[in-house]
């Protein structure tokens, strides 16, 4: 083993700097795995719901022998959700933890900003949160996007509810930065197929507290089917807001929105709020499988606090260990990237199948559309 480390040392100051870190992050004993997502404010709802699946993957993975008998530990930047502490806590996992590969950039535009920077290093960068076609289109050789487009699952939503509501007047409010305007192109997709009569539309900037605004110019309008395109305290203040004008639309929201806190802060006006995820509802046979296995792993603080992040944190991971196992007697990036590319898709039970390939580094995830049981505090599929 020292003749090995010593000739592979003399190897390293004879290669490219952008070679010289592909073996970074795994010692004898140990593999270090680095992410960054908003572990604090308002977003810390789907950051540290993300965390718990991806330290349910690794608790797994160890109490099964790890990969090649190394434990696998992970450090957790929290970046708040601002994109410069994004950029700041990617060059300092890569260049000074020298972890082994990412399992999260935080959300979509902080992702996006980082970018550059992962792929430059060269490092395997698995993104489950935020899925952009821009993360995966062109595909980048060491980036692997998780999940679903923005777009396409606003499109599915929106042409099933043109179909379950035909000819109602719409209402369209989106955040005024990616995330919306994927929003956007997925309706505009879905009028190419089907009838939809827009009334209003109109865009909010990212925090935007109070819609006292535009929950009235909705009720002009006389909106009967709305858009809520926010994240998280965004469609809460939306419908809270539309509760209190009096008026009572068709809502939908997105996968963002799709936990059981967003439903507690709205209320009974929350019962039969439409959404849309790829994955599996927490209450389903599924969604309990998996709470059991986060049960047997995590405190019951934890537990607690799982959501449909943990469920996209674990898969995106699992995934990810899965090509590391395969390269155990050779841990390094490019193997890891090639077990990523040519591995059969790794299936979790709590979304479709993750697979690549050598021209493909999004998983392309099936959606189903759902409707919020306030009873439950859940959301259950309509088709």
């Amino acid at each position: 083993m020292k003749l090995i480390k010593t000739l592979a040392a003399v190897s390293l100051l004879a290669t490219p700097a952008t070679v010289m870190a592909h073996d970074q992050g795994v010692t004898d004993t140990e593999i270090l795995l680095g992410e960054v997502e908003p572990l604090t404010g308002p977003p810390a709802l789907l950051g540290v719901a993300h965390n718990l699946g991806v330290r349910l993957a690794l608790a797994e993975v160890n109490a099964n022998g790890g990969i090649g008998g190394r434990q696998v530990k992970l450090v957790a930047e929290d970046d708040g959700y601002v994109t410069s502490r994004t950029i700041q806590s990617v060059r300092k996992l890569i260049g000074v933890n020298k972890v082994f590969a990412l399992t999260a950039l935080s959300g979509s535009g902080q992702a996006l900003a980082a970018m550059p920077v992962v792929k430059r290093s060269g490092i395997p960068t698995m993104v489950p949160i935020g899925p952009l076609p821009p993360l995966y289109e062109p595909p980048n050789d060491n980036i692997f996007v998780v999940g679903q487009s923005y777009t396409e699952g606003m499109r599915q939503l929106a042409e099933h509810l043109a179909k379950e509501y035909p000819g109602k007047k719409w209402g369209i409010i989106l955040q005024d930065d990616d995330y919306g305007k994927s929003l956007g192109e997925g309706i505009e997709q879905a009028k190419k197929a089907v009838d939809i009569n827009v009334v209003y539309e109109t865009k909010y900037a990212r925090g935007q507290k109070d819609f006292a605004s535009e929950m009235l110019r909705v009720k002009d309008a006389g909106v009967e089917v709305l858009i809520a395109g926010g994240i998280i305290s965004e469609n809460i203040a939306m419908v809270k807001e539309a509760e209190k004008v009096g008026i009572d639309p068709v809502i939908a929201t997105f996968w963002p929105g799709r936990v059981p806190e967003v439903l507690k802060a709205i209320g009974p006006a929350s019962d039969g709020i439409y959404g849309v995820d790829y994955v599996v509802p927490m209450q389903s046979e599924a969604g309990k499988a998996f709470l059991e296995l986060a049960a047997k792993y995590l405190s019951g603080d934890d537990v607690k606090r799982v959501n449909r992040y943990t469920m996209t944190g674990y898969s995106s991971t699992v995934t990810l260990l899965a090509a590391m196992k395969g390269c155990a007697d050779d841990l390094t990036w490019t193997c890891t990237i090639d077990k990523l590319q040519t591995n059969p898709p790794v299936d979790t039970g709590v979304m479709s199948p993750i697979g690549f390939g050598a021209d493909n580094r999004f998983s392309n995830s099936k959606v189903t559309i759902m409707r919020a049981n306030y009873a439950t505090l859940s959301f259950v599929p309509v088709e």
